[in-house]
């Protein structure tokens, strides 16, 4: 243990176990305005490089897990929907699909359709958060104003479906919560429109930035090796050469019949600027799965949107695992029923908690002045998380 000698006068620096020869440590957090909430990162710094990093959470821990044991398998879907807040519709898609297979339950053609179609209306709004968000947190404030027109326009068509600006809670076990609006879809299809044109904004104010390139390119370089090792998945997988995409490699919803427009970015840099553009061309082929998904539902003749349910929901004994590719990454659920109306065990794998854990690898050797850079670029919501 090293101990610090503090005095006053000639020659007080240069003491046996004086300030110059000892790290210091730095909290970042939990307060604290990168770090997207309540997450503490652990600094133990020489001078102004990171020797070691450690992420500190369960700061806004709700016991979820536990939760959902005491829930039925219609309120699960509220609980499961607030974790990650910026894909709360993606969020309920792996409760309803881990229920439905554990019931052997075939949902209707038009609502797995308008699923998909909601799937990805929700990944562009929690990509156009972060593709505001993030150079905000490097001193660029305009990109967030364009950031925050696009989610408005899709926030209106979502809204007027569903009734919610941000927890949507329109699964249900079975299919959908209700029928859309006369006009609906070609609404969206406008809102969709609007939000393509603003997309160069990005293109051309951020990566054509000289300063946001200077501040990300070459930055925080996650490896291959690191990203298996601790289980990183989604965009910021992608951008380090892991081609992965559980929409392509094992597909779910309507995804097997759009692999002629589903495109998946790859780049091998693994650097911050290499997250940032892997997230920026996700958003654009977002915006053409929807068009797609758009043209088949207006080809497709009116019928039922969810199956009639019993009165109490009871899923049969066994066990399964259901995941899908959240905006943020993989999120999986693992089912295990008794036979009762409550599940015995249902534990949530999230994106955020498995990517955030690579900052032990990510910091160490980096200026402080690139920690937010870099921290930024993990993309990660802190409830998502906590659980």
């Amino acid at each position: 243990m090293t101990e610090t000698t503090v005095g006053i006068g000639p020659g007080a620096q240069n003491l046996p176990g004086g300030p110059d020869s000892t790290d210091m440590v730095l909290n970042i957090g939990p307060q604290h305005p990168s770090t997207h909430g309540v997450l503490r990162l652990k600094l133990v710094l020489d001078g102004e490089r990171i020797n070691s990093a450690e992420p500190v959470i369960g700061y806004m821990h709700r016991g979820a897990e536990k939760l959902f044991e005491a829930r039925d398998y219609r309120q699960i879907i509220m609980l499961a929907n607030r974790h990650d807040w910026l894909s709360a519709f993606a969020n309920e898609l792996g409760v309803v699909l881990a229920v439905e297979r554990m019931l052997g339950m075939e949902v209707p053609e038009r609502a797995v359709w308008l699923r998909t179609l909601l799937a990805e209306l929700n990944r562009v709004l929690n990509h156009l958060m972060f593709l505001g968000s993030y150079p905000l947190e490097l001193g660029g404030i305009t990109p967030i104003f364009h950031s925050f027109n696009g989610r408005e326009e899709l926030q209106h068509v979502l809204e007027e479906a569903s009734g919610g600006r941000m927890h949507y809670m329109f699964n249900r076990v079975g299919g959908l919560k209700e029928d859309l609006p006369a006009g609906w879809l070609g609404r969206v299809r406008a809102a969709v429109g609007v939000v393509r044109s603003q997309l160069p904004v990005f293109e051309d104010l951020v990566l054509g930035n000289e300063i946001f390139r200077g501040r990300t390119a070459g930055i925080g370089v996650l490896s291959r090796e690191h990203v298996h090792a601790y289980g990183v998945s989604g965009p910021i997988a992608r951008a380090s050469g892991v081609d992965f995409d559980l929409r392509r490699d094992e597909p779910y919803l309507a995804y097997g019949e759009l692999q002629d427009v589903l495109r998946v970015p790859v780049r091998e840099e693994g650097d911050c600027l290499a997250r940032f553009e892997c997230l920026l061309e996700q958003t654009v082929n977002s915006l053409d799965l929807a068009d797609a998904c758009l043209d088949r539902l207006a080809e497709m003749p009116s019928g039922p949107i969810n199956l009639r349910l019993p009165k109490v929901l009871k899923a049969p004994e066994g066990e399964t695992y259901a995941w899908t590719e959240n905006p943020l990454g993989l999120n999986g659920y693992y089912l295990v029923s008794r036979g009762e109306k409550t599940p015995w065990r249902l534990k949530l794998r999230s994106a955020s908690f498995n990517n955030i854990q690579a900052l032990t690898e990510l910091l160490p050797g980096t200026l402080v002045a690139d920690m937010v850079a870099i921290l930024g670029s993990m993309f990660f919501v802190v409830g998502d998380i906590d659980k």
